[in-house]
Order: structure tokens, then C-alpha cells, then sequence
């Protein structure tokens, strides 16, 4: 009797451990708490000189597998896919010591490029990347020289893009065969201008008043044109990144129309916790930008203009390929992603989203071969496993921000470097689950991170006013382990369409399998 008393006690300890282990998490959402409209432009990426991002990527003419024009048509038509809506060019570290009219016309200068070691042919330039543009239909986004460039080059650049006729380098290109302007709209006024590496790098004070000028006669060649200032990027040893965005918001807060910000992350500890949990780094370095930000549009003088805007036009993992006899050769900074780094990518777009009141810009870094999504060789490319993370929210979140309450349980982190020579503080509370959602009209969607390693965790969705109504459509993206990568004849990360569910009521349940991103779709009556 004492014995089966005894058993009684252990199953019920037994049973409460277990109730307690597999409490259901909860997803909620109400449509009429949103945070702010996702602009199309956090889909955005990156193509720069450097590596195999342009010769050998995007532009490779003696490719069979090229249009006329140079064009590989594979990369093209999954860069298509991604619905790549703007597009950052040329640069990067590149850009500050190039100059736009050695890559215009028949006869092309050839010069030292001195932030990647390598010689730049000039082949492929402005024009060269407007019929990349309009055959992708993406936003160009173009980067002036503000390191060995002059104001006045910056200038004559964007009357050579945007001034129909009339000035000397309107009608150059003209001459150069492009009858009607290009029409650039988005321009960034230099690159990383605080960071040491640069080329003419510049500290706040000196930054904002060669951008000021810069922009006085650029927006006066073309008033209608949007500008980016170069928001800090240099968050090593004594750097003080939170004075250059202090000062470059300051001094141009009348001027500008976004300010730029980077990141790169990467599991050099091979500490997958960690790892996973580096979007919430991007979104610490939001909300302090945005304070700023907020402080100086309180007495700033911009008229009709929308406020100051957050550009995160750099982001992404970047470790392996950062050191070695390549790390800037042709074939420079060429990672191979595995299904973590595409977690971390989803939490990235994850992060845009729920602050899509201040984050109006996002450009993955780069496009192709180069720390990229498309990856390829002479005659073939694969996507590599971040791709898919992108392809499916460019695709799929759209609409309204949502203010989600995410209740589960979760994980705290230790310091760490992000492998870019930075420490990142500890995280005391990490969700298993990252959340973002949106509502589109009768639409709503959720896009969901289970950072766990090995557990599946069932979760209620929930809807606070309306009613979820109708078949809900469901994709992931997951492989056997963590670690596992695509390559040219392997493709173990990618998205799969789940079988749909039909949904009648103010909540369903779905269970996020383990080390998996997650967005669903479906239909809400309000």
C-alpha cells in the first residue's frame, strides 16, 4: 500500500514537472494596436565592388549563361525572386575612393582600388548598374564620395543621373546614349565615415560639415532627391558611437532624410544561444537612435518632410571568410551560411518590423557571391541558406506593423564578441520564440523564430477584437541540424509549404518545430 502511495506521489511530481515543461506559449495580437506601415524599402540589398559581387556575380559577359548586356540571368532571376526592392550601390568601403566618371562612356580609367587591394577595371559602372536595376525593378540607391571625393563631384553626379538636359554632364550622358535622365532618388552622403579604415575617414565635426555642403549642392541640382547620412558604424575599443550619431543628427537634422546604420554578426564561439539572440543587439541600437533622433525633430525645421528615418543599410552574418589569403582577393569574403545564420537573418527582419515606425531602409549585404544570398560558379549559382528567411517576408510581410504580445519561456546570454571585434552586453531575457506580424488589409501574417535547439514549442495565436476565418497558409524553413548548408548540388535549408490549417475562431494552436523560422498567412474578419 505504503509502495503504491509512493507511485501515486511520483507520477504526480512527474506529471506537474511535465505541465509545467509544456505549457503552451502564446501569441497575441490586436489589428487596432499597430506600431507603424513596413515600408517595402527593409527589403533592400547591397551590390559593392569588392570580391565576386559584380565581375563573376551580377555582370560576367563572357558567361554563356549571360544576356547581351552581361547580365547572368540565373542571378538575376533569383535576385527577382527575392523581390529585391532597392538596391545599394557602389559601395561601401569602395566608395571612398572611387570616382563615378571613370566608369562612364566608351573609355574607362582603370584604377588602384585601396579598400579591398585589388585593381578595378571600371567596366561596369553607373550605367552598367541602371540596366541592372531596371531589369531587376529595383530602387537605385546610390553612395557618393565623401572620403577622397570632392562636393562638387557629388555634384556633378547627380546632375549626370537626374538632370534631363541642359548642364555639361546632363548632356554626357546624353552623349553616353542615355537620352532621359535615371531619375536616382535615394543618395548617401559617403560610407562609414567615423570608422579608421576608411578612406578619408573624418571625425563627427568635420563629417557633417563636408555632408552639409555636399548635400547644399546636390539637393539643388535635383531638390527632389532623398539623402542618407552616414550613421555610425565603428563600435570598437575607445569608439563612441553614440556621440558621431549625436552630433551627425545635431547638425543635419534639416538636411537629411534617413541616417544609416550597420551590423554584422557572427558565432566565432560557436555559441548558438548567443549567436541567435544578435538581432536584439540591431534593435537595442534602434531605440537608442531613435531617442536621438526624437529629441532633435523637436526643434528641427524641415517643413511638410517626414521626420529623420533609420537606414539600416548594412546588416548581416559575416565571420568565416573575414581572415585567410582570400580575405580580399577575388573571391573575397565569400561565406558559406548554414540554417543558424538564416535564423538570425529571419530575427534581423523580425526586428525591421516591429519598428517599422522608425526603420524606413534595410540592405542586406550583398547580393550575390559576397557575404550573399545567391551564390555562384561559371555555370551554376544556388541559394544559400539566408536567402529564403528574405524571400519570404519580401514577399509575404507587408502592410501594418503590429504590437505583438509574445508570452514563452526563454534563455539569458553572456557577454560575447560578434567576431567583428565588438563586445555585446548579456541579454538577461531571451524569447525562444521571435515574433513579428502584420496586418494587410483582411490579411494577417506572423513570421515566427524558435531559437530552441531542440524543442518544438506549441503556441496559441490569439486575436484580441476580430476573428481568424479560413485556410491558413504555412512555410518554413529548417533542416536537420543547425549547421546544415546548401551548395551547388545539396540544398538541405529551404522553404517548405506545410500543409495548410482552417482556422474559425479568435485563436488557433501551431507548434514551431525546433531551430525553424516560421511565417503564416491567412485571412481575419475585424
Amino acid at each position: 500500500m505504503k509502495l503504491k502511495s509512493l507511485l501515486c506521489i511520483i507520477l504526480f511530481a512527474l506529471f506537474v514537472v511535465w505541465q509545467s515543461t509544456s505549457q503552451k506559449a502564446r501569441i497575441k495580437i490586436d489589428p487596432d494596436r499597430t506600431v507603424g506601415e513596413i515600408s517595402p524599402l527593409i527589403y533592400g540589398n547591397f551590390v559593392e565592388h569588392l570580391g565576386r559581387c559584380v565581375y563573376g556575380g551580377i555582370y560576367d559577359p563572357n558567361s554563356p549563361l549571360s544576356d547581351k548586356d552581361g547580365i547572368r540571368k540565373d542571378v538575376l532571376q533569383a535576385a527577382k525572386d527575392l523581390n529585391v526592392t532597392i538596391t545599394r550601390y557602389p559601395g561601401g568601403n569602395f566608395v571612398s575612393n572611387y570616382h563615378w566618371l571613370d566608369g562612364v562612356g566608351p573609355n574607362r580609367t582603370p584604377r588602384m582600388e585601396l579598400a579591398w587591394y585589388r585593381l578595378e577595371t571600371n567596366e561596369f559602372g553607373t550605367n552598367e548598374f541602371i540596366d541592372f536595376a531596371k531589369k531587376l525593378n529595383t530602387e537605385p540607391y546610390f553612395a557618393v564620395n565623401l572620403g577622397t571625393g570632392t562636393i562638387e563631384e557629388a555634384q556633378r553626379w547627380v546632375e549626370y543621373c537626374n538632370v534631363k538636359d541642359g548642364p555639361y554632364y546632363a548632356e554626357l550622358r546624353k552623349e553616353h546614349g542615355y537620352s532621359e535622365p535615371h531619375k536616382i532618388k535615394y543618395w548617401g552622403l559617403g560610407n562609414e565615415m567615423d570608422g579608421p579604415w576608411q578612406m578619408g575617414h573624418l571625425n563627427s565635426i568635420d563629417y557633417t560639415k563636408k555632408a552639409r555642403e555636399a548635400a547644399k549642392l546636390m539637393k539643388r541640382t535635383d531638390p527632389s532627391i532623398e539623402l542618407i547620412a552616414a550613421g555610425s558604424s565603428n563600435y570598437r575599443g575607445n569608439a563612441n558611437p553614440d556621440e558621431w550619431n549625436a552630433t551627425v543628427l545635431a547638425e543635419l537634422k534639416d538636411v537629411v532624410d534617413y541616417i544609416a546604420l550597420h551590423i554584422y554578426v557572427g558565432n566565432t564561439s560557436d555559441n548558438y544561444y548567443n549567436f541567435v539572440s544578435t538581432p536584439l543587439v540591431m534593435e537595442e541600437r534602434t531605440r537608442i537612435v531613435k531617442g536621438m533622433i526624437e529629441r532633435e525633430m523637436q526643434h528641427a525645421n524641415r517643413g511638410d518632410r517626414d521626420p529623420i528615418y533609420i537606414a539600416w543599410d548594412e546588416y548581416n552574418v559575416w565571420y568565416r571568410a573575414r581572415r585567410g589569403n582570400d580575405a580580399r582577393g577575388t573571391r573575397a569574403l565569400e561565406e558559406k551560411y548554414n540554417l543558424e545564420d538564416a535564423l538570425v537573418i529571419g530575427g534581423f527582419l523580425n526586428g525591421f518590423v516591429r519598428n517599422a515606425d522608425i526603420v524606413k531602409m534595410a540592405n542586406m549585404a550583398q547580393l550575390v557571391n559576397v557575404i550573399g544570398p545567391i551564390f555562384t560558379s561559371e555555370n551554376d549559382m544556388y541559394k544559400q541558406t539566408i536567402y529564403f528567411p528574405l524571400e519570404l517576408m519580401a514577399n509575404h510581410m507587408k502592410g501594418t506593423s503590429l504590437d505583438v504580445f509574445v508570452d514563452c519561456e526563454g534563455y539569458s546570454t553572456e557577454e560575447f564578441s560578434n567576431g567583428m571585434g565588438e563586445r555585446t552586453t548579456q541579454q538577461e531575457f531571451v524569447p525562444y520564440l521571435d515574433v513579428s506580424a502584420a496586418i494587410n488589409g483582411n490579411e494577417v501574417i506572423f513570421a515566427v523564430v524558435n531559437r530552441h535547439l531542440d524543442q518544438s514549442i506549441s503556441t496559441d495565436l490569439i486575436t484580441q477584437e476580430g476573428t481568424f476565418k479560413g485556410q491558413f497558409s504555412i512555410y518554413e524553413v529548417n533542416g536537420e541540424t543547425v549547421k546544415d548548408k546548401n551548395d551547388f548540388n545539396s540544398e538541405k535549408v529551404k522553404t517548405t509549404e506545410k500543409n495548410s490549417i482552417s482556422v474559425n475562431g479568435k485563436s488557433f494552436t501551431y507548434s514551431f518545430p525546433p531551430h525553424s523560422f516560421t511565417l503564416i498567412k491567412g485571412s481575419i474578419d475585424k
